[in-house]
């Protein structure tokens, strides 16, 4: 079993915004009805969606690139840096087969790292106003340095 240690992540989030292009829409009206509770947290995004949010909402986006060019990779690794505190992914279900890999290495790295994640607008509208939105909040991850150390490996 790998150790777990814990994590503080701060009152202020990081949150990664992500819509594939028939749900940016969707995304947009969810964060004007939630600008507020949005305000003093930092946002990321992959490109479009980052370039479509800033302009219609007036706020600073960390902009990464595309997601079909690995903004979602992008995205991820800053998961894995502990650097992303949350993820909002309005993803299609229904949308072709390609971007299947991507969807789910993205989840896959957020469950290893114990992030919050919101697929659809209700499980996000149940994110943005969980008491635990304006509030430091510790939680577990996975410790693989003591996991190697145990095992005699080294990074």
């Amino acid at each position: 079993m790998i150790p777990e240690k814990s994590i503080r992540m701060p009152a202020s989030k990081r949150i990664a915004l992500i819509a594939h292009d028939n749900r940016k829409d969707e995304l947009l009206h969810w964060c004007q009805t939630h600008l507020s509770a949005l305000d003093g947290h930092q946002l990321y995004a992959t490109g479009t969606t980052g370039r479509v949010l800033e302009k219609a909402l007036n706020i600073p986006v960390n902009k990464l690139i595309s997601g079909p060019l690995g903004g979602d990779q992008q995205i991820g690794g800053l998961v894995t840096e502990q650097k992303v505190d949350m993820l909002i992914f309005f993803w299609d279900p229904f949308e072709p087969m390609p971007h299947d890999p991507d969807i789910k290495a993205l989840l896959r790295v957020a469950a290893v790292w114990n992030i919050p994640v919101a697929c659809s607008r209700s499980s996000a509208d149940f994110l943005i106003t969980s008491p635990l939105m304006r509030q430091a909040y510790d939680y577990k991850v996975p410790d693989y340095d003591a996991y190697l150390t145990a095992r005699g490996v080294s990074r």
